[in-house]
Parts: C-alpha cells; structure tokens; sequence
C-alpha cells in the first residue's frame, strides 16, 4: 500500500510545488492511517488542513484501496 500512496504523491506533488509546497510520506500503517508531514509552503499555511484533507486524502482514499484516514505530522 506504501506504493499505491507514493503514486498517489507524485501526481498531486506537481500541485504542492507550484505553491512553494511539498508532501512527504512518513508512513502508512496496518489500519490504513496515512502519516504526511506538508513541507515548505505548506507546512505553515493556514489551509493546510484543507489541502491534507479535502485534497491529499480525498485522492489517496479514492485510489488505494485501504486507506482509511491521513494524519498531519508536524
């Protein structure tokens, strides 16, 4: 499933870069939990939360199979 989530990663992190941003996998567990921690621009911006949840995890949720939930990682 790692995989899956780091293909998943690599289409959105063009999305990420064009705003000073970036994502990196930390890990994904036997539950389906998704560990991110947002870089860059992103790592300090207020719409984080929206871009990990409303973007990042819609996409990871509808492409890989078993994952459940993304948490941040600070």
């Amino acid at each position: 499933m790692q995989e899956q989530v780091q293909e998943v990663l690599n289409k959105l992190r063009p999305f990420l870069l064009r705003d000073g941003g970036d994502v990196e996998l930390i890990d994904v567990d036997d539950e389906g939990i998704v560990l991110l921690r947002l870089m860059g621009a992103c790592g300090n911006c207020p719409s984080s939360t929206i871009t990990l949840k409303a973007g990042i995890e819609r996409a990871l949720m509808a492409e890989v199979p078993g994952v459940k939930e993304i948490e941040q990682v600070f």
